[in-house]
């Protein structure tokens, strides 16, 4: 026990008599945080039939994809096979 008070002595002794030191930080920039571009979007509002709108809702939950994300591939591949020709 005396051991362990001459330790814990000394130990107050030379936290008194040391100055404490001033940690040192070193800033950085920060980055900016870059996201991919995204295409510009405009808003595309039309009436279609019913029966196809279920469709294509079943379709998207089958295949996992977004009304929006089929509706885009569906006009790309209508323009791409209008170009071939």
């Amino acid at each position: 026990m005396d051991d362990y008070k001459k330790k814990l002595g000394s130990l107050a002794d030379k936290i008194k008599n040391e100055k404490p030191q001033t940690p040192i930080q070193q800033v950085l920039p920060v980055k900016p945080i870059t996201h991919p571009a995204k295409a510009e979007e405009a808003r595309f509002n039309n009436w279609i039939p019913r029966e196809l709108k279920r469709k294509i809702k079943a379709y998207g939950v089958q295949h996992d994809l977004s009304q929006k994300e089929i509706t885009i591939q569906a006009l790309e591949k209508f323009l791409e096979e209008k170009r071939s020709r």
